[in-house]
């Protein structure tokens, strides 16, 4: 297992694209793809998508992001790839719908974004999950919502 502890930079920045697009053209560019929820951790394993096994364990005051280059050498490179994420988006009738839909996210601990009055839930786990946890809101007709986008 390949052990990344540090972070050389991104895949867009000027000294490192023009390696990168050379590692490319070889084949030699594996990436590691997470979810936004993975993003936020600082220690975990996972694959490339050319199977080398990786382990990642970097300090306290390090981020990964979309595009994070962990190894790079005249031979290969490992980049990190965060996956789309799906939103579901749901729609108060009025204030007070609104309020409390956002109680319930909160106590739910449902990371959020706002889009005006609606409010994006992004998915980690099946839309039902999230449903079935307001629906009294939803049958009441209080709270509507939208699928995510295929």
């Amino acid at each position: 297992m390949m052990l990344l502890n540090e972070i050389l930079g991104s895949s867009s920045d000027e000294g490192l694209s023009g390696q990168l697009h050379d590692l490319e053209h070889r084949g030699a560019v594996e990436f590691i793809s997470l979810s936004s929820a993975d993003i936020a951790r600082r220690r975990l394993r996972a694959v490339t998508d050319q199977g080398t096994e990786c382990g990642i364990a970097l300090p306290r005051e390090r981020k990964l992001a979309n595009g994070a280059v962990m190894y790079l050498d005249e031979y290969k490179a490992i980049v990190i790839r965060v996956e789309e994420e799906s939103w579901l988006t749901l729609v108060p009738v009025d204030a007070e719908a609104a309020l409390e839909l956002g109680y319930h996210a909160g106590n739910l601990h449902w990371r959020i974004r706002f889009d005006g009055t609606r409010l994006l839930v992004p998915l980690e786990g099946p839309v039902e999950n999230y449903l079935n946890r307001i629906q009294p809101m939803l049958d009441s007709g209080r709270v509507g919502f939208e699928l995510p986008k295929e």
